[in-house]
């Protein structure tokens, strides 16, 4: 271990540790716990949502899938940036108006329904277990490439995987959403300063995006496969055109990973996904108004549409600068062919090594793991709420004080965290770098594809339809997690097609399905007793509201007459 890896490992420790120790929850309160006292500022929760949903999939994968795939791979950063917009728009002052602990919490009343609760609470789990385990990934790929020594007789991609997730499973376990929030936003800070740090060096040296561009589209785009008479060897291997067949695909046009339909599939897929994102959600409780959660957003979107910004460009800069580096490294001769990387997800680490030496390696790491983290945490407190306030305090002991709920959402995000962290050491990015652009981009996918298909249709109906029933919402909620899993598992049996690009994202086709399937199934049943007082605390004005609570204290003053 290098003393920059040293240094970058103990720095992320002190600030991950000291910050959740000195905001740390000041009693067993569930309310402290889960939602920070709800009384999280614009500015600070603006910076901590940007932290919690700008993870090692945004941060390593965007730039990876631009590197591999060129224009095709900026389609990621569209969708995740997009999906801010029906956030504004749609959801964030209505969801903070009305007030719960979970966006499970939040359907199970607002439908007075304990099966929508518990289907929301099983759909949570699955789009957070689908989110987790990529960002544990990226934890153990940074590790691998800072430290490249495992512990215990460990590998360093399992030892990474390991320690990453287990250090933000404590802090989150003891540091509640008060020390993940105030984590989560200085560790945005950090994340996006070095962001810039990067392209201010590479901009700096010459490097001009519109000038990489139409440079690396003059030959065919090519990356690495194993190949050779044994299959162990790494050969370059030209990528086929989706939009055109029998042309050559090029770095500056569509047409390198998918084809038409695929393309509007994906940005779809993860501009719906985004606004049923339970950790991103949940966030939006923390906020002490409705309105204080729409300024939020505002600041959401022009802070993460500059941080993608920046990813495309990081991008595509990489692919142009490297092969010109290889010469005299042999460091980058062991990670590249003819100058393109084996692993899309060391783009950036790479770059930084390149221009600062160990110590642009150690920031861009440091990054890196804090970005894996940050979402971490923020995924594995959604978990907590779900399990600990959802299941734990409404079904299993409703008896339960304020400190045996607390702890019920500490175990429960120690063994997500377990589960996760399992589930990403079976994982190698090498082993599917040929059939996905980026693996930890590929998967975060799938969590939006159920998010999208299933939380993001029911949420928007309940919000602005008064005559969703609990019914129609329950159906929702199956029909779009059941067949949007079964859609992108499908993907991967059967060969590149336009079926495959459109059921490897399938939101597009869902989304629909599910809101057809809550409109039909709720004209036929009854809508749920107190909507009207639930559509006033969502959407009516201040002063609506308090009348609406004056005319209920008045009817409770007659009936008690």
């Amino acid at each position: 271990m290098t003393s920059t890896a040293v240094v970058t490992l103990a720095a992320v420790l002190v600030i991950v540790l000291g910050v959740s120790f000195l905001s740390r929850p000041r009693g067993p309160s569930t309310v402290d716990f889960y939602l920070a006292g709800q009384r999280v500022g614009v500015m600070t929760n603006s910076w901590a949502i940007c932290g919690d949903y700008l993870s090692a999939a945004s941060f390593l994968g965007v730039a990876a899938a631009v590197y591999v795939s060129g224009l095709d791979g900026a389609w990621y950063a569209v969708g995740f940036a997009a999906g801010f917009v029906p956030v504004l728009l749609l959801i964030a002052a209505p969801l903070r108006r009305f007030g719960e602990f979970s966006l499970a919490d939040f359907l199970g009343r607002r439908m007075d329904s304990d099966p929508v609760r518990l289907a929301s609470v099983g759909v949570v789990q699955l789009v957070i277990l689908c989110y987790l385990v990529p960002q544990s990934v990226g934890g153990g790929i940074t590790w691998e490439l800072l430290v490249g020594q495992g512990l215990l007789g460990l590998s360093p991609y399992a030892t990474g995987v390991l320690l990453s997730t287990a250090v933000v499973a404590v802090v989150v376990a003891f540091g509640g959403m008060r020390g993940t929030t105030w984590n989560q936003a200085v560790q945005f800070l950090l994340l996006f300063a070095a962001l810039v740090w990067l392209a201010v060096v590479v901009t700096a040296d010459g490097f001009r995006y519109g000038d990489a561009v139409h440079s690396l589209s003059q030959a065919p785009l090519a990356n690495p496969t194993l190949g050779g008479p044994e299959g162990q060897d790494w050969v370059l291997t030209e990528e086929t055109n989706q939009m055109h067949p029998g042309e050559p695909a090029l770095f500056g046009e569509p047409g390198a990973r998918y084809g038409p339909l695929g393309q509007v599939a994906l940005v779809v897929t993860l501009g719906l996904g985004t606004a049923g994102l339970p950790h991103v959600m949940n966030r939006y409780f923390t906020s002490p108004t409705g309105k204080a959660a729409r300024t939020t957003t505002v600041w959401v979107l022009m802070l993460i549409g500059a941080f993608y910004a920046m990813a495309i460009m990081l991008g595509t800069a990489a692919r142009d600068i490297i092969p010109d580096a290889v010469a005299g490294r042999p460091w980058l001769e062991e990670l590249t062919v003819n100058g393109v990387l084996h692993t899309p997800e060391h783009a950036l680490p790479v770059l930084g090594r390149i221009y600062g030496e160990q110590s642009g390696l150690g920031l861009i790491a440091a990054a890196a793991l804090i970005a894996a983290m940050s979402t971490v945490a923020g995924l594995l407190l959604a978990s907590a709420a779900t399990w600990g306030h959802d299941v734990y305090e409404r079904h299993i002991n409703p008896k339960a004080t304020q400190r045996q709920a607390v702890w019920a959402g500490r175990i429960t995000t120690l063994l997500g965290a377990a589960l996760a962290a399992g589930l990403a050491i079976a994982l190698r990015p090498e082993a599917f770098a040929p059939a996905m652009p980026s693996l930890v981009a590929t998967m975060v996918t799938w969590a939006f594809a159920v998010a999208g298909s299933a939380l993001t249709p029911v949420l928007v109906l309940a919000i602005w339809w008064h005559r969703t029933t609990a019914a129609g919402a329950l159906a929702g909620l199956l029909t779009g997690a059941g067949l949007s899993v079964s859609m992108f598992l499908t993907a991967g049996l059967i060969d590149t097609t336009w079926l495959r690009e459109l059921l490897a994202a399938p939101t597009l086709v869902v989304a629909p399905i599910t809101v057809a399937v809550v409109v039909l199934v709720s004209r036929r049943t009854s809508a749920p007793a107190g909507v009207q007082a639930h559509w006033v605390q969502m959407h009516g004005t201040a002063a609506d509201r308090r009348a609406e609570r004056m005319a209920r204290l008045t009817r409770g003053g007659m009936d008690a007459r």
